[in-house]
């Protein structure tokens, strides 16, 4: 694989992760729509949420992080190629 090949194969790499970047953000909106809507409904001091949703927000916080480094790290060796 020549360099260039390699090059462009990183910049549709980064294109993938950037879309998963943005659904996985798109995701934790919608959980925090949610969120709201529960709240809205039951409309008490402290509503009922199912425990699965901080994990949830968790668990795209976490892989947002993720993607983030994995963004990172193809940048630089992208950039040193």
């Amino acid at each position: 694989m020549s360099t260039e090949q390699l090059r462009q194969s990183l910049t549709e790499i980064l294109g993938v992760v950037a879309d998963a970047r943005a659904n996985a953000a798109r995701a934790k909106e919608l959980l925090g729509e949610f969120e709201r809507v529960v709240t809205d409904v039951q409309a008490q001091a402290k509503p009922w949420l199912p425990p699965q949703l901080s994990r949830a927000v968790e668990q795209l916080d976490t892989q947002h992080g993720r993607l983030d480094g994995v963004t990172e790290l193809l940048d630089s060796y992208r950039s040193r190629l």
